[in-house]
C-alpha cells in the first residue's frame, strides 16, 4: 500500500505534524509520521529519528553523542535521503517548519523522483524559494504564521496542505495511450526557432521535453538525465555557462554537462546563446559591466554581449567538459551565429567574438572517432542547422 510520509522534527512540531497526519487519515490515505529531530521524544511516531539515522552512509549512530547540533542536522539530512530512497511505498511527502526544517526536508524532497507529490509548508515560502525547490517539482506553501502551535490560521493552512497532498495521491495521472521516448532539449528565447524546428522533425518519434535555460532549467535537464528519465538529448543551448563564468543571474552551476559524462548517453549539442550574459533589470548590471554592449530584452532581463576573451574562456570550459564524456558526442558549431541577435544586422553580431569561441573549443577538445566537432556554415537558427542536428542525433542513437 502506498503511503504519504509526513516529515518533521517531532521535538518541536509534533502537534502540527500529528494534526496533518490525522487529516490525511480522514481523507483516506495512509500517513507515516517520520521524526527527523535530533533529540529523543516520547511522542507516538511511526518512524523514530534513530531509525532514520541508521541510514547515514558512514555514521549510523551519530545521534548517540550529539555535540554539534548543526552538524547533526546535516547528517540527519543525509540519512533521510537514503531512507526515502530505500522506500518502495512512498505515494507523497509532506513537510512543515521554519528555515531549519525547510532546508532539511526539501533537500531530501529534491532527491525523490520528479512527479512524486511533495509539498512543504514553510515560513520562508513567500520569498525566494529557489534554494529549496532547485530543479524539481516541490510545492511550497507559505505558512503565514510560524509553525509553532495550532491556531485557526495554522489549522487552515495545514488542512489545505494535507488535503492537497491527499488529492494528488488519490487522483493519479493517466499514462499516455501511446508513450514515446522523451527527447530532452534546451532552449532560450534566442534559440527558439532551432528547437521548434527540431520538435517538428521528431514529433512522430519522440515526446519533446524542453528546458528553459534559466539556471534551474539546466539543473533540471541534468537531474533527469542522471535519473534515467531522459536518455535522448539535443542540447542546443549552453547559455548558462556564460552566467556561470561571468557572474550572470542564470547559472546552472559547475555541473552543467556533468550528467552526460556520468551516464555516457549519446550527446548532440551546440553553442546556443553563448553570446550573452543575463542580468535582471538594467540598473542591476554590475558596475564593472556598465560600459559593455548591453541589450534590454525586457524590463526584467538585460543581456550583455560576451567578448572574445570571455568566449575563449567558455570554449576552454565547454571543451574540458566534453573531454570527460566517453559516450558518443557530436558537437555542432554554427559559424553564422549562435543566436537570433548574433547575425548580420542584429545587435550582438560579432564574428570576432564567435571566432574566439570556436577556435578555443577546437583547441581544447580531444577529438576522436566518438567525440567530434562539426563546423557548419549556418547560423544556429537556420533550418539547415536544425536538420544537421537531427541527422547527427539519428547517427549516434541508431
Amino acid at each position: 500500500m502506498k503511503r504519504v510520509y509526513v516529515i518533521g522534527t517531532c521535538d518541536t512540531k509534533f502537534p502540527e505534524l500529528s494534526y496533518a497526519k490525522g487529516l490525511l487519515e480522514k481523507a483516506g490515505v495512509v500517513p507515516v509520521l517520520v521524526n527527523v529531530g535530533i533529540f529523543p521524544v516520547e511522542h507516538p511516531v511511526d518512524v523514530k529519528n534513530t531509525e532514520v539515522a541508521k541510514y547515514h552512509p558512514t555514521t549510523p549512530d551519530f545521534l548517540a553523542d550529539v555535540k554539534d547540533r548543526g552538524e547533526a542536522v546535516g547528517m540527519m539530512a543525509e540519512a533521510l535521503e537514503a531512507f526515502l530512497l530505500s522506500r518502495a511505498d512512498i505515494a507523497g511527502v509532506l513537510g512543515m517548519g521554519g528555515t531549519g526544517n525547510t532546508s532539511l526536508v526539501t533537500r531530501d524532497m529534491r532527491a525523490v523522483p520528479v512527479g512524486l507529490p511533495k509539498l512543504m509548508v514553510s515560513t520562508v515560502a513567500s520569498g525566494d524559494v529557489s534554494p529549496y525547490v532547485g530543479p524539481t517539482d516541490i510545492c511550497m506553501m507559505a505558512s503565514v504564521a510560524d509553525v509553532a502551535g495550532l491556531n485557526p490560521v495554522i489549522r487552515a493552512v495545514l488542512g489545505n496542505a494535507a488535503h492537497a497532498v491527499a488529492g494528488m495521491v488519490a487522483n493519479t495521472i493517466p499514462e499516455a495511450i501511446a508513450h514515446k521516448p522523451l527527447l530532452g532539449m534546451t532552449m532560450f528565447g534566442v534559440t527558439t526557432p532551432c528547437v521548434q524546428k527540431l520538435i517538428d522533425i521528431f514529433k512522430d518519434e519522440y515526446d519533446p521535453l524542453v528546458f528553459h535555460a534559466t539556471g534551474t532549467g539546466g539543473q533540471a535537464f541534468e537531474k533527469l538525465i542522471d535519473s534515467g528519465m531522459i536518455k535522448h538529448v539535443i542540447d542546443v543551448t549552453l547559455t548558462e555557462v556564460c552566467d556561470l563564468l561571468m557572474g550572470g543571474v542564470m547559472s546552472a552551476g559547475p555541473d552543467r554537462l556533468g550528467s552526460i559524462a556520468r551516464t555516457r548517453i549519446p550527446y548532440v549539442g551546440s553553442l546556443g546563446a553563448l553570446d550573452m550574459v543575463n542580468f535582471a533589470a538594467l540598473d542591476t548590471v554590475p558596475e564593472r559591466y556598465k560600459k559593455r554592449k548591453l541589450h534590454v530584452h525586457n524590463a526584467n532581463v538585460t543581456l550583455m554581449r560576451t567578448t572574445p576573451e570571455e568566449n575563449e574562456a567558455m570554449g576552454r570550459w565547454i571543451g574540458g567538459k566534453l573531454n570527460e564524456c566517453e559516450g558518443e558526442v557530436r558537437f555542432l558549431i554554427p559559424e553564422g551565429g549562435v543566436s537570433v541577435i548574433d547575425v548580420p544586422g542584429m545587435p550582438f553580431y560579432d564574428p570576432e567574438a564567435d571566432r574566439a569561441l570556436f577556435e578555443s573549443l577546437e583547441a581544447t577538445v580531444r577529438q576522436t572517432e566518438k567525440r567530434q566537432l562539426i563546423r557548419l556554415p549556418y547560423s544556429l537558427n537556420d533550418p539547415a542547422f536544425a536538420e544537421a542536428l537531427a541527422e547527427h542525433f539519428r547517427a549516434v542513437t541508431r
